[in-house]
């Protein structure tokens, strides 16, 4: 069965039918999106949208603002994790954060996060002399410990309260409570798996160790944290009537948040939106989009701005250093000539 599986994969891979079904779902996803956009916001009134926003109370944006600093403090563990679980401890973890904070607000704005997000981690990686290969890993890991975290927050969320996925996905709450129970089991069996022996994916110097059980069960934490510090940000800004609780909210955000990310949408721009419309339908529309467009502010656009400039002055730093380093090398290159060559002139001279 196994191998008739990979057997499969293998024929979808070599013909590229598995990149041009990604395409196909992506495109297919923002064109539902797109309509249920138009029908969510022909009718909202923009003037409303400010006023809301301006209506804010500055208390919560100040604890949502804190929030989402809170989730990108954890997402730096995401690349602090993978790195050590890779066999680099000598990298210490400012660099992680780096990497981590850097690379995951520049994907998530620009999109294609695993190239952009991979480029970044490789420009500041390189430096401390990893690969391509080792960066690869990185990447892998780090997004093993993001998917971890997904299923177990929808797993348990859905489980709790199946009719907050229902307003998404349209399925029955009863079915919903089954695929979570599904996921959950899904979720167990890999902890299962990679506990009893050690696990690798990928062939040769691209080959990724798994984590084992244990810490298998610190990637969901990390993963979890991450995730409710981000969907209590949102929380903070949705409108307080109807009081539909921090569960439904954050299985909704979350769920909209890989719909965006499986799009391949700078910042699932126009999908998470249409997910979130659709899924707090009973919220009002224009408080809601004040909302959502504050936490854009917060959670896409700021660390974007800051991430700009941190690589820019990283880059700046990097090449003032390189232009003294060779400043001095070319002053002490003359010095050593004349060292080398006076001895040489007298030892010369007296042989004459």
């Amino acid at each position: 069965m196994l191998e008739a599986i990979r057997r499969a994969i293998s024929f979808l891979r070599d013909k590229q039918i598995l990149q041009k079904l990604g395409v196909l779902f992506s495109v297919a996803i923002i064109a539902l999106a797109c309509y249920m956009l138009y029908h969510k916001l022909r009718n909202i009134n923009g003037h409303a949208v400010y006023e809301a926003m301006k209506a804010t109370e500055p208390r919560l944006i100040g604890l949502a603002a804190l929030s989402v600093a809170a989730g990108y403090f954890t997402l730096t563990f995401y690349d602090w994790f993978a790195v050590r679980a890779i066999g680099h401890r000598h990298i210490p973890y400012r660099i992680n954060a780096l990497a981590a904070f850097t690379s995951y607000s520049i994907g998530h704005n620009v999109g294609a996060s695993v190239f952009t997000g991979g480029a970044v981690r490789y420009r500041i990686y390189s430096a401390w002399r990893l690969n391509a290969a080792d960066v690869a890993k990185i990447c892998f890991l780090a997004g093993l410990t993001f998917w971890l975290g997904n299923a177990a927050v929808l797993g348990m969320g859905i489980a709790y309260h199946p009719e907050a996925a229902s307003a998404i996905d349209q399925l029955p709450p009863w079915l919903n409570r089954i695929l979570a129970f599904v996921l959950l089991g899904g979720l167990a069996s890999y902890v299962a798996w990679v506990w009893v022996k050690p696990r690798s994916v990928g062939h040769g110097t691209w080959s990724v160790v798994l984590p084992g059980g244990p810490l298998t069960l610190l990637q969901i934490v990390i993963g979890i944290v991450d995730l409710g510090f981000c969907a209590l940000a949102m929380y903070m800004l949705v409108p307080d009537e109807p009081n539909l609780g921090f569960v439904v909210v954050a299985v909704i955000f979350v769920s909209a948040t890989l719909l965006g990310f499986a799009s391949h949408s700078p910042g699932g721009l126009g999908v998470f939106d249409a997910a979130m419309l659709v899924g707090l339908w009973q919220m009002d529309k224009e408080e809601l989009l004040a909302g959502m467009l504050l936490f854009r502010v917060l959670y896409y656009l700021a660390p974007f701005f800051i991430s700009v400039i941190l690589l820019t002055s990283r880059e700046l730093i990097l090449g003032a250093r390189s232009k003294r380093l060779a400043a001095m090398v070319a002053a002490v290159e003359p010095e050593k000539q004349v060292a080398v060559g006076r001895p040489l002139k007298e030892h010369g001279g007296s042989g004459a």
